[in-house]
């Protein structure tokens, strides 16, 4: 597999997600709130995702949306800018005989001109804020349309720039936390692995504004608005009854203002204009 060569934050990001690959699955599988916020994002994507379409999945990560999307009869290309992460996809790949479904191809989402497979899809997927790490989102966004199919939808997970609970976060003295998202327009350090690099925060207008010529909105849904960040480890299994009630309240609320805009994360669809 070859790669063009990738800027500086983009080289910094990859070296941290390799190291965590070997023990991605095993930090996050178990986690309560990951599987909650999972099945919260794949529910949003499944409601505008067409029977047996086509997905363009961008920070593919180890495979499990992959792999889950590919079991309800999708055809996905996975892609992402980390050796590690497509090494373990690969190996789920082959041990669940996914081979007709799932493909891969290491490129980075801010050079998607240089896809070997340009589809075009039916829709194009980013979960956990993978999206994040670049400071040239605008630039991913461009490319966005040439890869779609006449109708082809995008729903993407992003962190915006206020959490509701990360600002809650000052009452036990975590204050650069607390506000790690407040002036970060170029970027915050970001530490995984060892290894620093910078990320950014987009609130959904910032994503509207850049795709309005060429898509319509679809919805906006807060993920992790009124349930707790999966950083708060160990939350759900010392509150199983508290937790259940902050789901439901969660999944009453999650599309109305202000709750699906301060969440830790949002997620968005937009489906692609007729010419």
């Amino acid at each position: 597999m070859t790669l063009a060569a990738p800027g500086l934050n983009e080289q910094h990001a990859e070296e941290a997600f390799s190291r965590q690959s070997v023990v991605f699955d095993e930090l996050y599988s178990g986690n309560t709130i990951v599987n909650y916020k999972r099945d919260r994002v794949r529910a949003h994507f499944l409601q505008y995702s067409k029977t047996s379409g086509t997905i363009l999945e961008l920070n593919s990560g180890t495979g499990e949306d992959a792999l889950f999307f590919a079991q309800q009869g999708h055809k996905v290309h996975a892609t992402d800018i980390s050796v590690g992460m497509q090494q373990r996809l690969e190996q789920k790949v082959e041990k669940n005989k996914m081979g007709r479904l799932i493909s891969n191809e290491l490129c980075s989402y801010t050079q998607l001109q240089d896809l070997k497979e340009k589809g075009p899809y039916d829709h194009i997927f980013s979960n956990f804020a993978g999206l994040n790490c670049t400071g040239e989102l605008d630039k991913v966004l461009a490319s966005f349309s040439g890869l779609l199919k006449a109708d082809g939808t995008v729903t993407l997970v992003v962190l915006p720039k206020f959490c509701l609970w990360e600002i809650l976060l000052i009452f036990k003295g975590k204050f650069k936390t607390a506000f790690r998202r407040f002036f970060s327009k170029n970027g915050r350090k970001a530490h995984l692995e060892g290894t620093y690099f910078n990320c950014w925060y987009y609130n959904p207008s910032y994503i509207t504004n850049h795709l309005k010529n060429s898509f319509d909105l679809l919805s906006i849904e807060g993920l992790c608005t009124i349930v707790p960040p999966s950083y708060l480890e160990g939350f759900a299994e010392k509150h199983p009854v508290l937790f259940r009630n902050l789901q439901r309240a969660e999944n009453k609320l999650k599309s109305k203002w202000p709750w699906k805009f301060i969440g830790d994360y949002y997620i968005i669809s937009l489906r692609k204009k007729h010419d």
